[in-house]
């Protein structure tokens, strides 16, 4: 069964940095796009950040200048870096994909990971 799996959230202090992980796992032939979305305590989900496969790039202009999104096709894996991180960023962080073609489950759409809490504190 096809999953996504994320890794890397935690605790930080403002201005410090964490990197998540989200890897695919199964027999995946393609994803499209893969990302992340995040929501906080009373806020509505918002996109962080999204990546195609050929590496074409979204980004929440609160991420603007200070996360960077990539990918890696050969393991379905993507990786959100995020750099002098402050409060405002504290939220559950969920990996995304919009569409997954999959060898035993053909194609899904919409497919999420369980998530990950980063937590900034001041």
């Amino acid at each position: 069964q096809v999953q996504l799996v994320e890794s890397g959230g935690g605790l930080v202090q403002a201005g410090g940095s964490l990197t998540l992980n989200c890897a695919a796992i199964g027999i995946i032939y393609s994803i499209h796009p893969m990302g992340w979305y995040r929501q906080a305590p009373g806020r509505q989900r918002e996109l962080v950040a999204s990546i195609t496969e050929d590496a074409a790039k979204k980004y929440a202009d609160s991420a603007k200048g200070r996360f960077t999104i990539s990918r890696n096709n050969a393991n379905n894996t993507v990786y959100l870096q995020m750099n002098n991180l402050n409060p405002e960023d504290t939220a559950f962080y969920s990996c995304y994909a919009d569409r997954i073609s999959s060898m035993y489950q053909g194609v899904l759409y919409e497919y999420w990971g369980q998530g990950t809490q980063v937590t900034v504190s001041s």
